[in-house]
Order: C-alpha cells, then sequence, then structure tokens
C-alpha cells in the first residue's frame, strides 16, 4: 500500500528518521506533479506582473534560492 504524506518542512527529517527505522516501512522521494509545477509557474506570472505593476514587492534571491532548492531537496533549507 502507498501513502502520500503532507508533512511540515521543520518535521521531514524527524519523520524520515523514524519512519526508516520499522523494517516493514519503505521510503521513497517523491517528485512533484507536472500539473502542479505549471500552476506554479502561472501562478509566478501573476506575481511578476503584480510587480511590474507595483502592486506588490517580489522576494529576494536569497528567499528565492531557498524555494529553489526545495523543488530538487524536499529536507528544509540549512541556511540561518
Amino acid at each position: 500500500m502507498r501513502v502520500v504524506l503532507d508533512i511540515k518542512d521543520n518535521k521531514v527529517d524527524y519523520i524520515l528518521e523514524l519512519l526508516q527505522k520499522f523494517s516493514f516501512v519503505k521510503v521513497k522521494a517523491m517528485k512533484r506533479p507536472k500539473s502542479e509545477l505549471i500552476e506554479e509557474i502561472k501562478q509566478s506570472v501573476e506575481e511578476i506582473n503584480l510587480y511590474r505593476a507595483g502592486k506588490i514587492k517580489l522576494k529576494s534571491a536569497e528567499e528565492f534560492l531557498d524555494e529553489l532548492q526545495g523543488y530538487f531537496d524536499p529536507r528544509p533549507s540549512l541556511r540561518a
């Protein structure tokens, strides 16, 4: 049986470590669904349009890179 869990970023390492202790549990990292990525790209384009209209302020480069890191590594960022 497969189970999908949504876990807060700051608890992922703890939960994975706990699950790996059970011999009957196999832990496998999953990629994001393509549809989810497409929706996030649409949202990003909308944010750019709002920024250009002067209605919002965009994230800093460091915040952007931390977010990008999450796409490739589901563990929380190690940056302080």
